[in-house]
């Protein structure tokens, strides 16, 4: 199992300010271990967040985004109080969910 995403989610005026790391190796396929076999790929390929059951943000990643990633984004439409839920899919098929609340 994976560690929990660290997620902040933030009311300044009328946007919420989100903040998420994932803790993910983010394994391109593409580079190779200290004997020169090649290190299986393993990323994140999607990412949604969502808050009162919308969609608020929809990000199809790849290979090419780093370990651990963070993402930062803003929307408008929710207030304190209400709970921003972040999922994620990788490549083997390994998923997540977290949830935080805005402060």
């Amino acid at each position: 199992m994976s560690e929990p995403m660290r997620i902040r989610a933030l009311l300044i005026k009328d946007l919420i300010e989100v903040k998420l790391m994932i803790k993910h190796p983010m394994e391109s396929g593409l580079r190779k271990d200290e004997e020169g076999k090649r290190v299986p790929a393993h990323y994140i390929e999607t990412l949604v967040v969502r808050c009162k059951d919308k969609v608020v943000l929809d990000a199809h990643l790849g290979m090419a985004v780093s370990e651990n990633p963070y993402i930062a984004f803003n929307f408008k439409g929710a207030e304190k109080g209400d709970k921003i839920e972040a999922s994620w899919k990788d490549n083997l098929g390994q998923s997540r969910t977290d949830e935080a609340v805005v402060t």
